[in-house]
């Protein structure tokens, strides 16, 4: 059987939203483009979807995945704000950032990114704001989408959407947006303190201190 045609996004937005929601709300697993690298997306309410994701990386299930959000209300009614978070958020988002919070209490869904081992104790969540038009709109109709890299675990992320398919074993809806060179989101943990950078990424250790948020060296994941 041949592999299911690319969308181009430049070509039909729209179609491209469309065919995203409709995919992802099926609970089926959807390669998009971001700012940053391809990433490979589901909903966090569809267990089947996230495990399709894992194993399709071939990503241990402890580590921690994404979710993208269309804006800052997103953001909040998923992970507990403090000071630094409104820090952050004011200064890069949206933009290639991902903070990790403690989990808000009355989410009672099957939220795929908490693996309990902050200082504190508890869930955890990992949100970023993208600044990507594309990925923005889709969060608008689904809610936060469950997304990491667009590659098997421990390889380079392909740069083109259909290198990143390709890795990902195929078979999956396609948006393609063009090359994807940029870096990785940085991945800052406020569950510590003071904070713990646990991936470098576009944004600099100096970039977060010039935020007014304090962080320890980077620890790699």
């Amino acid at each position: 059987m041949s592999e299911p045609p690319a969308l181009d996004v430049g070509a039909d937005p729209v179609a491209a939203v469309a065919a995203a929601v409709r995919t992802l709300s099926a609970g089926g697993v959807v390669v998009l483009p971001t700012e940053t690298v391809y990433g490979v997306a589901a909903l966090p309410s569809c267990r089947n979807a996230i495990d399709e994701v894992f194993r399709r990386k071939g990503r241990p299930p402890e580590r921690l995945v994404a979710a993208l959000v269309a804006d800052g209300d997103q953001a909040r009614a998923l992970v507990e704000v403090d000071d630094r978070f409104e820090r952050l958020a004011t200064a890069f988002w949206p933009g290639p950032l991902t903070v990790v919070g403690h989990r808000c209490g009355d989410r009672d869904d099957d939220l795929f990114l908490g693996d309990g081992t902050t200082e504190g104790g508890g869930a955890t969540v990992g949100v970023r704001w993208p600044d990507h038009d594309l990925v923005r709109a889709i969060a608008v109709e689904v809610g936060p989408i469950a997304t990491t890299s667009a590659n098997r675990t421990g390889q380079p992320t392909p740069d083109t959407a259909a290198g990143a398919a390709a890795a990902l074993g195929g078979g999956l809806l396609v948006l393609d947006g063009g090359p994807c060179t940029g870096e990785p989101s940085t991945v800052v943990d406020l569950t510590a303190h003071p904070a713990r950078v646990v991936r470098r990424g576009a944004i600099t250790e100096g970039d977060l201190e010039r935020a007014g948020v304090s962080v320890e060296a980077v620890e790699r994941r």
